[in-house]
């Protein structure tokens, strides 16, 4: 079923959502398990950290506020990936056959996970973290 729905959306249209997540129902014994995930004031703290850095980095270019602000030009100059990123980044675009609006969403949300973690450019887990976002349709 999800298939079928899947196949009456357009590839334009898919490309422009950024992370598909599949949210599975929770067993019972982790709902009353007593480990607590990180808080939400945690969670708060890295995201203003995050946004933060944003606002550093864009100091000075004209209309840049957020990482999903960012053209083809200024992805290339602030989406700085390590070797081993860059070499999944590339063996994704081709198995997964992203066009170039979703590579560009890729490096962006890739961007965004590695100001969530605090380093200065994209290492191979943020990158293969927004790659997993991305529609579960491989073509092999």
């Amino acid at each position: 079923m999800i298939s079928r729905y899947q196949s009456k959306l357009s590839g334009p249209l898919i490309d422009r959502i950024d992370m598909h997540v599949d949210v599975p129902r929770v067993e019972y014994d982790k709902l009353m398990s007593t480990e607590r995930a990180e808080s939400s004031a945690s969670v708060r703290a890295r995201v203003e950290q995050a946004r933060l850095r944003q606002v550093e980095r864009f100091k000075g270019s004209s209309g840049l506020f957020a990482n999903s602000d960012m053209t083809a030009g200024e992805i290339d100059k602030f989406c700085v990936l390590s070797p081993e990123a860059r070499q999944l980044v590339e063996l994704s675009v081709r198995r997964m056959q992203l066009s170039a609006r979703a590579y560009h969403r890729v490096l962006k949300l890739s961007r965004t996970i590695a100001d969530l973690a605090d380093s200065g450019r994209i290492e191979v887990q943020h990158a293969a973290e927004a790659i997993q976002y991305r529609s579960k349709q491989l073509t092999l």
